[in-house]
């Protein structure tokens, strides 16, 4: 299947000009996880993913041609440059060379700009790489390539899996899916496929995803070091099947619009996430004393009150903090009051789920 994403392009240097493009592309935050990948980046079970609003990273990509063989590429984070981040690129490019046939013949000056802190624990290089891809792909068909907006968005998808698996959801709004299976139809391996808004219940369409930023410092362990330890894990094989058993649970409870069951398994798969890397070998753990103080916290507030706040967590030890709008008022003065003392220079960051 990836035939289909092979560029027929043929550029002559007279058609070589200069210019940029631009995307907008929001980070996401994952219901079912991915951990554990096989080559070329690809996933070892299915997961799901929430879209975010306010988390996101905008990219321009200013291109002009050149002659050289190699690859060219100047990286600018928040308008400095970042000669520490052209390795990734340049990885990135030689991996989608035959998907984007112009990479040798331009010369690229990346200007890249996040709404939030990086490596805050917020998928940064997903929306990234996911930013990254969506300007190839408009490049691409300035060059003449006339691709659909499906299937500029699908391609997208898949050129940004092969820079960060999880940034082939960050492409669409709403739910995500990425991981081939028999029970999401469309489901790929190669790319995200956006779950159907019809098949989702309202109340899940309004969900607040608060972030407490517990460490805002880089991870002491990276992601890509994390997927590798799966391989050969004791417990690797039962965690990808009960990923996918996760996932063709959670249809029909994000049909419903059951949130206690919901929250129930989201919680329940994060935890699991963490519980493989501690018994990863080596093993090492992401959690920090206060990311165990407000998950305790939250869980004391929610006996108490009945309010439906439930919490996932990524690879890191930041917390998000998922909840309807329907309790949203109670729920955010709780974490003025008593969550945000155990964030890092007390910051949170308040979002919502993009539909």
């Amino acid at each position: 299947m990836e035939q289909q994403f092979i560029s027929t392009l043929s550029i002559t240097a007279s058609e070589l000009k200069s210019g940029s493009v631009s995307a907008k592309s929001p980070s996401n935050i994952a219901l079912v996880k991915y951990w554990g990948k096989k080559k070329n980046q690809i996933p070892t079970n299915s997961s799901i993913s929430y879209t975010l609003t306010n988390s996101y990273t905008e990219t321009e990509l200013r291109f002009s041609p050149k002659t050289s063989d190699t690859f060219e590429v100047d990286v600018y984070l928040e308008g400095e440059l970042k000669e520490s981040f052209a390795p990734k690129i340049i990885t990135f490019f030689e991996r989608i060379t035959a998907y984007i046939p112009f990479l040798n013949q331009f010369k690229f000056e990346i200007h890249t700009h996040n709404s939030f802190p990086h490596s805050s624990g917020i998928a940064s290089s997903a929306s990234g790489m996911s930013a990254m891809a969506l300007c190839l792909v408009q490049i691409e068909n300035i060059l003449g390539a006339n691709l659909s907006e499906e299937d500029a968005l699908k391609k997208a998808s898949f050129l940004a899996r092969l820079g960060s698996g999880s940034a082939c959801r960050s492409v669409y709004k709403g739910l995500v899916e990425w991981g081939e299976n028999d029970f999401v139809e469309g489901s790929s391996d190669l790319f995200g496929t956006k779950y159907p808004d019809v098949e989702i219940h309202d109340v899940f369409k309004t969900f607040h995803d608060t972030i407490l930023l517990i460490h805002e410092g880089q991870k002491s362990v990276s992601s890509t070091v994390g997927h590798n330890l799966m391989n050969g894990h004791p417990y690797a094989e039962r965690r990808f099947v009960e990923a996918n058993e996760n996932l063709k649970a959670l249809l029909p409870i994000l049909k419903s619009g059951d949130i206690k069951a919901f929250g129930e398994l989201v919680e329940h798969e994060a935890l699991t996430l963490h519980a493989m890397m501690m018994m990863s070998n080596p093993a090492f753990i992401l959690m920090k004393p206060n990311t165990v103080a407000a998950l305790e916290k939250l869980w004391e507030f929610r006996r108490e009150t009945g309010n439906h706040l439930y919490f996932t967590l990524d690879a890191g030890a930041n917390v998000h903090l998922l909840y309807p709008e329907q309790d949203a008022e109670a729920i955010e003065i709780f974490i003025k009051n008593e969550l945000k003392q155990f964030c890092q220079n007390g910051n949170y960051i308040k979002d919502k789920v993009s539909f």
